[in-house]
């Protein structure tokens, strides 16, 4: 049996969809993903997308990052979903449910209500997730929020100047955080535009995180640094975030398909 996927990318975000709804796919497993992901000997990706049917919802996504970990929620991946989908849909996924929609835009995804406590993030103990009495070097005080997977954002004056590739592993793996952890790091260009770094959990630093963008808009709008609609510049490019007066995220930006193929699962340890 040889399986058809599809790679996708969302501001070069990159993913490798299957597409298990209309036909039978090999046992998912963390060795399996790591096989897919990997860039040399792989298809290669920053996650595995897997699509399959849901009693809940038009669909249920799952993702997993490239050290095979499957995770709640992803932002970009969402929109390559969208893409494939071509109409209004809702989605099933670990960290909730999702809608996604065409728009002007490329496509918006419905990313639900942000939540904030401790035990919602989650941390090791309680604090105060707003202003954070923590610090990692010359990264402190940062907020937590979590968009159906938990991020911890750092606002800094230059991000660009972070050694994200250092300091992302060490905030990922902390204690603190008995999930891990997405770190974020933000600079706010103005009351309108933020620019982002990310190191993803599981996956390292991506071009792009939309999760990362819609926690890391929506921590800066509860510290008044910005409005309730900003751009958030990340390497691969702009996403646009709202937090609507109904307390619900929006994100808007592209995908892309970048090409079609199939494999062979026994050739990535696959039964």
């Amino acid at each position: 049996m040889r399986v058809p996927f599809i790679k996708m990318h969302g501001l070069g975000n990159d993913f490798v969809v299957l597409d298990g709804r209309a036909q039978a796919l090999p046992a998912l497993s963390s060795a399996f993903a790591v096989a897919l992901a990997d860039r040399r000997t792989g298809i290669g990706c920053d996650q595995l997308v897997v699509l399959e049917p849901s009693g809940k919802a038009d669909l249920k996504a799952r993702f997993f990052n490239q050290d095979g970990s499957e995770v709640e929620s992803c932002g970009n991946a969402s929109r390559a979903i969208g893409l494939l989908i071509g109409q209004r849909a809702m989605v099933e996924t670990l960290g909730g449910l999702i809608e996604v929609a065409p728009s002007a835009g490329g496509i918006t995804v419905d990313m639900g209500q942000p939540r904030f406590e401790w035990d919602q993030i989650p941390l090791a103990y309680a604090m105060d997730t707003h202003h954070m009495p923590l610090a990692w070097e010359a990264l402190e005080n940062p907020t937590a929020v979590n968009v159906g997977n938990p991020h911890v954002i750092f606002f800094v004056p230059d991000c660009t100047a972070v050694e994200l590739d250092r300091l992302g592993p060490e905030i990922e793996h902390d204690p603190m955080f008995p999930a891990r952890i997405n770190v974020n790091v933000a600079t706010v260009l103005d009351r309108s535009h933020i620019r982002l770094r990310v190191w993803e959990r599981g996956a390292g630093e991506t071009r792009a995180c939309g999760t990362g963008a819609c926690a890391t808009a929506i921590g800066a709008m509860r510290r008044g640094l910005v409005e309730r609609r900003v751009t958030v510049s990340l390497p691969g490019g702009d996403l646009q975030i709202e937090w609507t007066e109904a307390g619900r995220i929006l994100m808007t930006g592209p995908a892309t398909i970048s090409f079609r193929g199939d494999f062979d699962p026994a050739d990535f340890g696959a039964e």
